[in-house]
């Protein structure tokens, strides 16, 4: 699904005004449905609820919702921002007409033209926000960053339509968490906005929800965006099926340089990640202590000994290798700092590094000069920030990330909650799947066996990245359905991985 900035999404609207010939009230009146569809699944007319409708068609939509739940049996307390007693838009002025018409009987409207005693609201309120959209222009202040806090702070049950109030549909550098409406559940309109996938807003979007009224679907075909939400098709779209007549000689030989005494589950679970997503022979490098544990653990993967028999000293690839993946486990000793800095050096061909391998990178900077283009980085938070420098919110690691990923030729798999493909042109893919479920040891380690596998089998970089997270969120989900929140491990995450792959080809 694409994602689009702002103004994407306003040139999207005028077009489906404009040249589809389709009344602004027309989809105003399709997100009013959307809106109130959900409240009554949800809640009866009894609820008090109380709507703030702002002066420009976010406050339109928000009238139109008061209008269909007042003849759904609700009294809502509906306050619109008129300053001046002329400053609504033009479809906010036919929306209000549009709810009088119910009657003064019928409607609990205060229109505020200076200033109005605001209701009490307390925590068995719902309330509507309809005040500002994406069209804001700057940080909320005054007057209205105290309602958005009232607002917030009151407890009450909060429904924002299109984005909460006071926060950016892209970047909100600027923007102060407590200064803006705290949605328990945001209405996006035809399309997630770029804030909603950074952690930084999570307490302010809640729970989003997607209304589709129905925007020109030429217009969002020929619009192009760099930032991209990956679901079970596009991942459909690049996976190829296997013809009947192949052996494991077609799918790639992946080499693993991954753990040292004390560490070794990490090697098993990057080759157990790298087998379960199809690479046709894995060869796991590691300290000669390993060899119970891998030909134990792992009897399908071939054990390659290093000459040390605690850790790696030598990362000399070898045994005709079509990608390698280095990291997991191996500690940041200097034989190993040593091993590394020779592989990354000398190897020209793309690779993934992930773990132990970053953490090397990060005491030894310069490295980054010398990774291949187009090689996978999978850091978590802390990770990137030992990296390229301690950043102060999830929107600056991303923008960070972008510049690195520019700068190196690189694709940067910032991982989390909808983890961030970001890659060398710009283009950002937030990922679908996955659980908190998955936040246990040793995750990140069949992540960097999946990507590699990927990449051995013959898939682009781009895609290698992308499909692997996508695949490795889907086996967590599948796993946790089995085994719950709290029970998962990450051998339960590489053991559900063909089961994933399974279920988008299917």
């Amino acid at each position: 699904m694409k994602i689009f900035t702002t103004d994407n999404i306003r040139n999207i609207d005028r077009i489906t005004i404009e040249e589809e010939g389709i009344d602004p009230l027309v989809l105003i009146h399709r997100v009013a449905e959307g809106v109130v569809g959900d409240i009554l699944a949800r809640w009866n007319p009894s609820k008090p609820t109380v709507i703030f409708a702002g002066n420009g068609n976010n406050g339109a939509d928000a009238l139109i919702v008061a209008k269909l739940l007042i003849e759904a049996g609700f009294r809502p307390h509906v306050l619109l921002f008129n300053f001046n007693g002329n400053s609504l838009s033009r479809d906010c002025k036919r929306a209000r007409a549009e709810l009088l018409s119910l009657g003064a009987g019928a409607v609990n409207l205060t229109e505020i033209i200076d200033r109005a005693e605001l209701p009490q609201l307390t925590p068995d309120h719902l309330v509507i926000d309809g005040l500002f959209g994406t069209g804001l222009r700057d940080p909320l202040e005054g007057g209205f960053m105290m309602l958005a806090r009232n607002i917030s702070e009151s407890g009450a049950t909060v429904l924002s339509i299109d984005v909460p109030s006071g926060m950016f549909g892209d970047w909100n550098a600027r923007v102060i968490g407590r200064n803006v409406v705290h949605a328990d559940t945001t209405f996006a309109v035809q399309f997630p906005r770029l804030a909603f996938f950074l952690a930084d807003n999570a307490p302010l979007v809640g729970r989003w929800k997607i209304l589709d009224i129905g925007l020109s679907a030429k217009a969002i075909a020929e619009t192009p965006t760099k930032y991209f939400y990956v679901e079970r098709d596009d991942i459909k779209a690049v996976l190829r099926p296997r013809n009947p007549f192949t052996s494991k000689a077609d799918y790639g030989h992946a080499l693993l340089f991954a753990g040292c005494y004390g560490m070794m589950g990490a090697a098993v679970m990057a080759a157990r990640g790298a087998l379960r997503s199809g690479a046709g022979k894995v060869t796991v490098h590691t300290a000669r202590c390993g060899f119970p544990v891998l030909q134990s653990r792992v009897p399908e993967a071939l054990f390659s000994p290093d000459p040390n028999d605690i850790l790696i000293s030598d990362m000399t690839p070898r045994l005709g290798w079509t990608a390698i993946g280095a990291g997991p486990g191996i500690g940041v000793n200097d034989a190993t700092r040593a091993a590394l800095e020779t592989l990354i050096k000398s190897v020209k061909r793309p690779m993934v590094l992930d773990a132990d391998a970053l953490n090397i990178i990060a005491r030894t900077p310069a490295l980054m000069d010398h990774v291949a283009p187009g090689s996978i980085l999978t850091p978590h938070a802390g990770e990137f920030d030992r990296m390229f420098g301690t950043q102060t919110s999830a929107e600056a690691r991303l923008l960070r990330a972008l510049e690195v990923a520019h700068k190196y030729r690189v694709i940067i798999v910032l991982k989390g909650h909808y983890t961030a493909t970001v890659r060398p042109d710009g283009k950002i893919f937030f990922n679908s799947t996955g659980t908190p479920a998955m936040a246990t040891p040793g995750s990140g380690d069949v992540l960097t066996g999946i990507i590699t596998s990927l990449l051995a089998q013959g898939y682009k970089p781009e895609a290698a990245s992308v499909a692997g997270v996508y695949i490795h969120g889907l086996a967590g989900e599948i796993a946790a359905a089995r085994e719950g929140d709290y029970g998962l491990t990450a051998l339960d995450i590489a053991s559900a991985t063909g089961r994933a792959i399974k279920s988008i080809m299917e």
